[in-house]
């Protein structure tokens, strides 16, 4: 704070009177602001998905994502809802800069827990400009920034259907050489 704020702020707070009995008021006070901050120490990475303009899918358009080298029948059977949904991440009607956090932080937790199905709820918005369409807009560019993310595509409509996405991630290394490990005792 400068001169000028403390002086505002001491012009506010003239007439209140402190708390009594406050066994702990530590919330209360402002840091110091000689005291450096640190930076809280975390194993998740910083969020990389993107910001800003963004080309609006029509509603009209279907989400579907295949990765380079990924078979046609891995996203058949994923659209066809064969593979059993790990976990789901609900954005509807949450403020886009909510959704992409949201999301970072669940795909970062699907990938540390060797998850590899998701659906994600985005919701149907009624015209391309609504809010659940620019959000379904946002997914469609977003996930494609995750390299992990194999393929995604319109879920079946017991799901949530033109509202939600199914996601396809890679296996981890882990869950690869476990499967490598699983196979080798079956051959021997």
């Amino acid at each position: 704070m400068n001169l000028d704020d403390e002086d505002l702020f001491r012009d506010a707070m003239g007439d209140v009177t402190p708390l009594k009995n406050c066994a702990n008021t530590q919330w209360l006070r402002a840091p110091s602001p000689k005291a450096p901050r640190v930076p809280e120490q975390s194993e998740e990475q910083e969020n990389f998905l993107t910001r800003g303009f963004l080309d609006i899918i029509p509603l009209t358009t279907a989400l579907e994502y295949k990765a380079e080298g990924i078979q046609q029948g891995v996203l058949d059977k994923l659209r066809l809802g064969k593979y059993p949904i790990d976990a789901s991440l609900n954005l509807l009607r949450q403020p886009v800069e909510t959704c992409r956090q949201s999301l970072f932080s669940f795909m970062q937790q699907a990938n540390k827990h060797g998850l590899r199905n998701l659906l994600i709820i985005h919701g149907k918005g009624r015209d391309d400009e609504s809010h659940a369409n620019i959000v379904r807009s946002y997914l469609a560019r977003w996930l494609r920034e995750f390299p992990e993310v194999q393929t995604y595509c319109m879920a079946r409509p017991q799901d949530g259907g033109a509202g939600a996405l199914y996601v396809g991630l890679r296996k981890t290394d882990k869950a690869r050489l476990e499967n490598r490990e699983r196979h080798a005792k079956h051959s021997r």
